[in-house]
């Protein structure tokens, strides 16, 4: 059978123009396909989210989803990640389902997310009714004592860009990157969405046996999400750093969770919206 599995460029034809000559060329392109994330436990199969991505980590991706959200706290709880393979399913689409196995004799609850079922590539997913949810799911403060030098944060975006070899082809992918608190790059994932590329972090760290990460940074290209805060609060991430701005949202959450949260990375500034203590200088 041929593998139909989409890569994450996608050769496309072009005009180019430069100045007032022209020609047709081919670019190379981010590929954006939907991902649909199913939970199976006890023979029951049920569709959690459908996330539109850049393919590539699909696993991480999944794993990283099922963490963020509180349904699994542990990878012993998870049994087997993998792509479906029903044979009804076209072949098109078998590396667009990612079933998450579980070692639970039932599927859990996920009424309680309150989430739009589709989500796009660029707003994550959205509806979180409010900042009572986490604390709902017994999520506690960070209480993590790690301390970074500021030229340590200054120094992450040139480290994450050297890591970004999708970006570097098509100019159209965010990233994030976890690092220690000495500033080494742990591991960095792109995809046409910065929360995909979060949770594939954080899957991870759940399928590596790293969670929680404590005195760790995470940098984010963009702005800094609700969502994005809210998943470092949940794999204990203590400092959470972004190359643009924060949401109002973000930095309230990031406050009543003592996250330090760091927005406008760029150069030799930043502004540190929460938690300043753990930033020296």
């Amino acid at each position: 059978m041929i593998d139909e599995r989409p890569g994450r460029t996608t050769e496309t034809r072009v005009v180019r123009y430069d100045g007032s000559e022209q020609h047709e060329a081919f670019d190379a392109v981010t590929t954006e396909e939907p991902l649909e994330i199913r939970l199976v436990a006890a023979d029951v199969t049920r569709t959690l989210a459908v996330t539109m991505r850049t393919p590539g980590n699909d696993f991480e991706l999944a794993t990283g989803f099922v963490t963020g959200e509180s349904i699994v706290r542990s990878r012993d709880e998870i049994e087997q990640v993998s792509y479906c393979i029903d044979p009804a399913i076209d072949p098109t689409q078998r590396y667009n389902i990612v079933n998450v196995a579980l070692r639970s004799s039932s599927v859990p609850d996920v009424a309680r997310l309150e989430r739009h079922f589709t989500m796009n590539s660029s707003c994550g997913v959205c509806g979180r009714a409010n900042l009572e949810a986490l604390r709902d799911l017994g999520i506690a403060k960070l209480d993590d004592a790690v301390r970074v030098p500021i030229a340590t944060i200054y120094a992450l975006s040139d480290r994450m860009a050297q890591s970004q070899r999708v970006f570097a082809t098509t100019g159209g992918l965010h990233a994030a990157a976890l690092f220690a608190a000495n500033g080494e790059p742990l591991v960095v994932r792109e995809d046409v969405g910065r929360h995909n590329a979060f949770d594939k972090i954080v899957g991870w760290a759940q399928m590596n046996a790293r969670l929680p990460l404590h005195s760790t940074i995470v940098l984010v290209s963009g702005r800094a999400s609700y969502e994005i805060v809210q998943k470092a609060t949940v794999a204990r991430i203590p400092v959470v750093a972004a190359v643009s701005a924060p949401s109002s949202l973000a930095v309230d959450l990031a406050r009543e969770f003592n996250i330090t949260l760091i927005g406008f990375v760029r150069g030799a500034r930043a502004n540190v919206y929460s938690a300043p203590e753990r930033i020296t200088a």
